[in-house]
C-alpha cells in the first residue's frame, strides 16, 4: 500500500529544478552512533536552517558559497565546522552529549518540529522519570491521580479535562497504541505501566486536536513516547524506601559496542517492584515486573529495522475511596482505613512491534509498523458499599481478555521550489479489537459472581487515512490535513437472560458502523529565531464505548471535537524559552465517569465548551541553576444547561507546577518542585467540593560516570491531601439511607526512597 502513495506523490508532483549548492550529512550520537531526529543543521552566512529526520539525515538548499555549519540538540554541545573541511559528499556528524544549556535552543520554522518540541527535549534533559507516573507528569499541564492502590491505569487531567483513565489523551509508545477502546473499565484506558521509564529517549506531545497522523482520544491532546534505540552504557539500578518499598531495574547491551556503526545491536531492560502501598491499614502488596528487549539491524544503507518485544504482570490491593464521613462518624480509623479490604486487580500486557524506517530517494521517508499485544485485565471495587444491594454489598468485578493488532504506514517527501518548500504526506492504517470475554458483575468475597451487569464480546475495528501538506514560504509555514477514519463495532451480549445486562441489549442489532472526516488547518509565522507565532484549528474526536454504541443503536457513535489555539515561541532572552496559547475547545458529547454500579465504564453526557490560556517558561538562571513554570487556565462548562448547573465535575479549572533545578560539574544535582491543582466543582451545580492541594518533592543526586547515589522525598512537607475525589451516593453497613457525599483517595504522606545505580 505505502509504495503505491510513493508512486503517486512522483507521479502527480514535481520538483522545480534549482542552481543553489546542496549540502546533505548526517547527524549521530558520538558515543552510539544513533540517528538524532531533529537536530537543527544551520549554514552560515545564509542563516538556512534544515532539521535531521528519522535517521538523522538532513539536506539543506543554499543560495552562494557555504562556509560553516552549526548543528545543535538540546543536551549536546554545538558543533561548529568549515563546510570545506569535510569534503564533499554526505557529512557525518558526530554530537556528544553535554551539560544543557538553553542558548543551543532554536526556534525554527521547520515543518517537522513541532510547537512543543523544546518543552519536551529540556524537560527530559532536567527531569529524569522514575515511574510511569513521572513520565506523564512530563506534560505540562498535565495532572494525574492513581486511586487503586498502585496497579491501575492512572486518571489524567489535561486541559479542562477530567479525562478519565484516557478518554480524551491519546498515548503511544513507539507507534504502539496505549489506550483501550471499549475497555472493562472505561473507554480511552490508557495503563502506562508496561513501559520502562529508564528505556524513554524522547517524547513528543500537542495539546488539542491538531495533527492529522493523531486519531481516536486526541481531543485534549496526545503524547507520543519513544525508547532507546541504543544503550551509551550498561546500567543496575537499586531503589529502596519507606513502607517496604525496593525496586531494580537492569540495562544490558547484548551485541557488544552500541558504537559499532552499521552493525545490529540489542539490548534488554527489566524492572522488578515491590511496595507494601503506603500508610494504608490493609497492605496493598503491590508488585510489578516488567521486560522489555529491542533490537536493530540496517538493511541496506537506507534503510533500518526495529523488532521491540515487551511484557508486564502487575498484581495489587487496594483501599479504594472512602466517603468523608467514613472517619467522622468513626466507620474506619482513619484516613488510611478500607471499608472493604477485597479491592485489588491484576493486569497483564505483552506486545511486539516491527518497525521499518526507510529513505529510498533524496527527501523521501517511508514508514511501517505492525504491532500486536495480548492484555488481560481484572478489577475489583466498592465506591458505593451497601446502597445498590444491601444484603449482599455492592462489591463488583471488571474482566477481559483482548487481543489488539494493527499496521500504520507513513510516507513523506519534501519539494524544493523557489524559495519554497513543501512537504507532502499521506498515511494510512487499520486496527483491530477482540475482546473475549468482558464484563461487569456484582460479585461477593472479591470472586463469587451474584450478578452480570455487564456481559459479551467485542469486535471493533478503525481503519484510516489520512493527506497533509506542509508549505514553508519564508517566515510562513501553513499546514493543511484531512482524516478519514471508519468504525466497525459488534458487540454480543452473554448475560444470562435473567440478569440485568441481557434487558439493555434485548432487541438491539450487534453491529454498527460510522466514518468522518477531521479537517486540520494550522499556520505559524517565525518573525526570527526568537519569536514565532502559530494559529492552530482542527477537527477531532473519541470513539464510544462498543457497549454503549450497540446499547443506544448507533447514536453519537464518534462525537466530534472542534478547537482552536493562538499562541506564540519566544526567547526574550538567551536562557528564557516561553510558550503560551489562547485556546478554545467545543466537544459534542462529554464521557464522564459513571457513579452507578451498573454503569462503571465512562458514561456520554452533553454538548461542553472550554477555553483557557496555558504559560510554559524555562529559564536558566546561570550555568548550573535551572527553573521552569507552569500555570493552565481553563473553563469548562456543559452547553444548554441553566447557569450554576453547568460545572462540569471534576474537570480542572487551574493547575501549576514550577521547580528548580541544580547541575554542579562536579556531579552534584538535584531538584525542588511543586504540584498545584486548585478546588475544582464536585458536582454539576458546585454544591461539593473536590479539594485542591500543593505537594511538593525534593530529589538530590551524585552522579558520575561509573555510578549514581541519591535520594527522591515525595511531599517534603508531609501535607494532608487527597490524590482523588468523586461524587458518589453510597450507604455505608448500618445507614438508614443513601448520602451523596464526596469519596476520596488520600494522597501519600512524606515518603523517602533511596537509590544507587551502577554503570559499566
Amino acid at each position: 500500500m505505502v509504495w503505491i502513495w510513493m508512486g503517486l506523490l512522483l507521479g502527480t508532483q514535481q520538483q522545480a529544478a534549482f542552481a543553489q549548492a546542496v549540502i546533505r550529512g548526517r547527524v549521530l550520537d558520538k558515543t552510539t552512533r544513533e540517528p538524532l531526529e531533529l537536530a537543527v543543521v544551520t549554514e552560515l552566512p545564509s542563516g538556512r536552517t534544515a532539521l535531521t529526520d528519522r535517521l538523522g539525515q538532513f539536506s539543506l538548499t543554499v543560495t552562494g558559497t557555504p562556509r560553516s555549519l552549526t548543528v545543535s540538540f538540546i543536551g549536546y554541545r554545538i558543533l561548529e565546522l568549515p563546510v570545506g573541511s569535510a569534503g564533499s559528499g554526505t557529512l557525518t556528524l558526530l554530537l556528544e552529549k553535554g551539560p544543557l544549556d538553553l542558548k543551543e535552543v532554536v526556534i525554527t520554522s521547520n515543518s517537522r518540529s513541532s510547537t512543543f518540541h523544546n518543552l519536551s527535549r529540556i524537560d527530559l534533559n532536567l527531569t529524569p522519570a522514575r515511574s510511569a507516573q513521572d513520565l506523564l507528569r512530563l506534560v505540562p499541564g498535565l495532572f494525574i491521580a492513581q486511586h487503586q492502590g498502585g496497579g491501575k491505569a492512572e486518571q489524567i487531567f489535561l486541559r479542562g479535562f477530567d479525562a478519565d483513565h484516557g478518554t480524551d489523551v491519546a498515548v503511544s509508545v513507539d507507534g504502539l497504541p496505549v489506550n483501550m477502546v471499549s475497555q472493562a473499565h472505561g473507554q480511552g484506558y490508557a495503563d502506562l505501566h508496561f513501559l520502562i521509564p529508564e528505556t524513554v529517549a524522547g517524547y513528543d506531545f500537542g495539546k488539542g486536536p491538531y495533527y492529522a497522523d493523531k486519531g481516536d482520544f486526541n481531543t485534549a491532546g496526545y503524547i507520543a513516547y519513544q525508547t532507546r534505540s541504543l544503550l551509551d552504557k550498561n546500567m543496575v539500578k537499586l531503589e529502596g524506601g519507606l513502607y517496604n518499598t525496593g525496586r531494580i531495574v537492569t540495562l544490558l547491551n547484548l551485541l557488544g559496542s552500541p558504537a559499532a556503526a552499521g552493525k545490529p545491536s540489542a539490548y534488554v531492560a527489566a524492572e522488578a517492584q515491590y511496595s507494601d502501598g503506603g500508610p494504608f491499614s490493609v497492605p496493598e502488596h503491590f508488585n510489578r515486573g516488567n521486560l522489555f528487549g529491542k533490537f536493530n539491524a540496517c538493511l541496506g544503507a537506507s534503510s533500518k529495522l526495529t523488532l521491540t518485544l515487551s511484557t508486564f504482570s502487575s498484581a495489587w490491593r487496594a483501599s479504594g475511596e472512602i466517603p468523608e464521613r467514613a472517619v467522622s462518624e468513626g466507620y474506619i480509623s482513619g484516613r488510611f482505613g478500607a471499608l472493604d479490604s477485597l479491592q485489588g486487580g491484576y493486569t497483564s500486557r505483552s506486545n511486539a512491534l516491527v518497525k521499518i524506517t526507510s529513505t529510498p530517494g533524496h527527501h523521501y521517508t517511508l514508514e511501517n509498523t505492525a504491532f500486536y499485544s495480548r492484555y488481560f485485565f481484572n478489577l475489583v471495587s466498592n465506591f458505593t458499599f451497601h446502597y445498590f444491594y444491601p444484603g449482599t454489598g455492592d462489591e463488583f468485578r471488571q474482566h477481559e481478555s483482548r487481543n489488539l493488532l494493527g499496521y500504520d504506514g507513513r510516507i513523506s517527501r519534501q519539494f524544493f521550489f523557489s524559495g519554497l518548500s513543501l512537504l507532502s504526506a499521506a498515511g494510512a492504517g487499520i486496527r483491530q479489537d477482540g475482546i473475549n470475554p468482558s464484563y461487569i458483575a456484582n460479585v461477593q468475597n472479591g470472586g463469587t459472581i451474584l450478578n452480570y451487569l455487564q456481559a459479551g464480546h467485542t469486535r471493533e475495528s478503525n481503519l484510516h487515512g489520512y493527506l497533509e501538506q506542509t508549505l514553508e514560504a519564508g517566515r510562513w509555514l501553513i499546514n493543511g490535513g484531512l482524516r478519514f477514519d471508519y468504525f466497525r463495532f459488534f458487540y454480543a451480549n452473554t448475560a444470562p437472560v435473567d440478569d440485568t445486562a441481557a434487558a439493555v441489549f434485548l432487541g438491539r442489532p450487534p453491529k454498527a458502523a460510522k466514518s468522518q472526516l477531521s479537517p486540520k488547518l494550522n499556520f505559524q509565522y517565525t518573525v526570527s529565531p526568537q519569536l514565532q507565532f502559530y494559529l492552530k484549528t482542527g477537527r477531532g474526536f473519541h470513539s464510544n464505548d462498543a457497549r454503549i454504541v450497540i446499547a443506544n443503536q448507533g447514536y453519537q457513535v464518534l462525537p466530534e471535537a472542534w478547537a482552536a489555539d493562538l499562541g506564540l515561541n519566544w526567547k526574550p532572552l538567551p536562557r528564557l524559552f516561553i510558550n503560551t496559547a489562547l485556546w478554545y475547545l467545543y466537544l459534542a458529547q462529554e464521557f464522564t465517569f459513571g457513579s452507578d454500579l451498573g454503569d462503571q465504564a465512562v458514561s456520554p453526557g452533553g454538548k461542553t465548551r472550554r477555553e483557557g490560556i496555558d504559560f510554559s517558561a524555562r529559564y536558566q538562571i546561570n550555568d548550573w541553576l535551572y527553573g521552569n513554570l507552569n500555570l493552565d487556565l481553563a473553563r469548562p462548562r456543559s452547553i444548554g444547561e441553566a447557569k450554576g448547573m453547568d460545572y462540569l465535575p471534576l474537570a480542572p479549572t487551574f493547575t501549576s507546577t514550577a521547580g528548580l533545578d541544580v547541575r554542579f560539574k562536579n556531579g552534584l544535582n538535584g531538584a525542588l518542585s511543586y504540584r498545584y491543582m486548585h478546588d475544582r466543582p464536585g458536582n454539576a451545580d458546585y454544591s461539593l467540593t473536590a479539594k485542591g492541594y500543593f505537594v511538593t518533592d525534593l530529589t538530590a543526586n551524585y552522579t558520575t560516570s561509573s555510578y549514581e547515589i541519591g535520594i527522591a522525598v515525595e511531599n517534603l512537607l508531609n501535607i494532608s491531601w487527597d490524590e482523588s475525589e468523586f461524587e458518589y451516593l453510597s450507604r455505608l453497613k448500618g445507614e438508614s439511607r443513601p448520602v451523596d457525599q464526596m469519596s476520596y483517595t488520600p494522597g501519600v504522606p512524606f515518603f523517602l526512597r533511596l537509590k544507587c545505580s551502577l554503570f559499566f
